[in-house]
């Protein structure tokens, strides 16, 4: 879940940077503050803030911090996102993509430089003794924004795809092997696929892809977050059913942890969850609070969301998150950090009712507010 807005160019080319001094303690302290921001917002699992990334137009380094780093794609030479992309003038979305500016494909990829994803975690969870989740775009939707400038990969981008997902294995089994525990791959296509067409064939090899991507991570949980836009908060397209994907992301792939949109959505398909409450494998990372919305939902909502997310998913498989990152242009710190809050304080309601044991949030704690209200005294003072 991300708290705060990406800071601008903290990590170049390589983080061989990391000997500058300056450059040290920016980063440095930029991730402590991530991470005691989380932890004061009563989260149970942590992540880095995605401050690995440059602070561009609608979160294009999401996109490109990988791809930057590989052989075979381009530099200096940049074009537009490919036509899938393109939106009516006058929109928001074609301001964001029109701007856009992607590497060509232009020869054989596989990895080149380390992207060094193992040493951004190391730094984060150096911070904390919570879990820091690490995330990245998957490759197939890197694929499908990238042209082709080279005759090395058929038009339908699929062994170019195959590839990228291979180099991608590389360094997440080094993420792995580093100690991460909890590794996100976001967007890969297949919900995108589902729900607007019945291609099979390139369901079957999207699944394949994306199993190859995170092959070998036994001992990680892998979270496959799925949501239907964050470009400026933006969705972006109009069908977001995920009504023709639930048996592909609970029975199809690997991975441990589908997250859903559901907040923004009015959780709509949820009901669909439940023929597979008995069986389920996989646990359901419900969208609680939007990322679009700038109004804080409070936890009382929050609670009753979840509630009824109970009646379709089991509470052992359930985990509370937001419907996607608060980064990318998203909304500001303050309103994104108290989302956050909402959803532990509105868990410890659920908890409660359910006899579990409660996550203290220090947030709420009248004890540390910064400002008290007028003519109150704070409940104890044990916590200064």
């Amino acid at each position: 879940m991300l708290l705060t807005e990406s800071v601008d160019n903290f990590i170049s080319d390589s983080l061989d940077d990391f000997v500058d001094a300056r450059y040290r303690e920016e980063l440095t302290d930029a991730l402590s503050v991530v991470i005691s921001d989380q932890e004061r917002a009563g989260l149970d699992i942590l992540t880095n803030g995605d401050y690995h990334l440059d602070a561009d137009l609608a979160g294009r380094s999401w996109l490109l911090y990988p791809v930057e780093r590989m052989a075979g794609i381009g530099s200096g030479d940049t074009l537009p996102a490919s036509d899938e992309w393109v939106y009516p003038p006058g929109s928001l979305l074609a301001e964001v993509f029109g701007s856009w500016r992607l590497p060509p494909v232009v020869g054989r990829v596989e990895a080149g430089g380390p992207l060094e994803f193992d040493k951004l975690w190391r730094i984060a969870q150096s911070r904390t003794d919570r879990p820091v989740k690490f995330g990245t775009v998957s490759t197939q939707i890197v694929a499908g924004m990238l042209e082709l400038r080279t005759d090395e990969y058929a038009p339908n981008k699929h062994d170019l795809m195959w590839e990228l997902a291979t180099a991608m294995n590389r360094e997440l089994r080094k993420l792995a092997d580093a100690g991460c525990k909890v590794i996100q791959i976001e967007e890969p296509l297949m919900h995108f696929v589902a729900a607007t067409s019945r291609d099979e064939a390139y369901i079957d090899f999207l699944v394949d892809c994306f199993n190859h991507e995170v092959a070998g991570l036994d001992d990680v949980e892998v979270w496959i977050h799925t949501c239907w836009g964050n470009a400026n908060m933006q969705r972006v397209q109009r069908s977001t059913s995920y009504a023709e994907a639930i048996e592909i992301f609970l029975e199809r792939i690997g991975g441990d942890v589908w997250t859903i949109e559901m907040k923004d959505r009015d959780y709509a398909d949820l009901e669909l969850f439940r023929p597979y409450r008995d069986r389920m494998r996989k646990k359901v990372a419900l969208g609680v609070v939007s990322h679009r919305s700038l109004q804080v939902e409070t936890p009382e909502e929050v609670a009753a969301y979840i509630r009824y997310a109970l009646n379709y998913i089991d509470p052992e498989k359930l985990v509370l998150t937001s419907d996607c990152g608060f980064g990318r242009g998203g909304p500001n710190r303050l309103v994104a950090f108290y989302k956050a809050t909402s959803i532990a304080q509105g868990a410890n309601i659920v908890r409660r009712e359910l006899g579990f044991e409660e996550t203290r949030v220090r947030a709420a704690d009248p004890a540390t507010q910064i400002d008290l209200p007028r003519g109150r005294a704070p409940d104890s003072f044990e916590a200064l």
